[in-house]
């Protein structure tokens, strides 16, 4: 019975998994519209605090409200970004 290394079966298992092309550019464009998504409702916010500040029709829970989920993406957009750089750092070192 013959042993395999396993950085060149995780390497092979890979690619195999990220072969074609569309299944990038599928996580690319969910990745991209979470990231717009995100943006918006930064913008969202501040405008509602602006709006509040200003003196309009703006209630302060609204803009708490806005903030706390602005503030909540965001948290949730760099946790993503850490994890997927962790994880590309062990599959580059799993390579090597």
């Amino acid at each position: 019975m013959a042993i395999e290394k396993i950085s060149g079966l995780v390497s092979s298992k890979i690619q195999e998994t990220l072969k074609t092309k569309s299944d990038i550019a599928q996580f690319g464009n969910v990745f991209g519209e979470f990231i717009g998504s995100v943006n918006n409702d930064q913008l969202k916010s501040a405008e509602i605090t602006k709006d509040f500040i200003n003196g309009e029709n703006v209630e302060i829970h609204e803009v708490m409200i806005a903030g706390e989920k602005a503030k909540t993406s965001l948290e949730l957009l760099m946790e993503i970004r850490n994890k997927t750089i962790d994880m590309y750092r062990e599959l580059t070192r799993m390579s090597v």
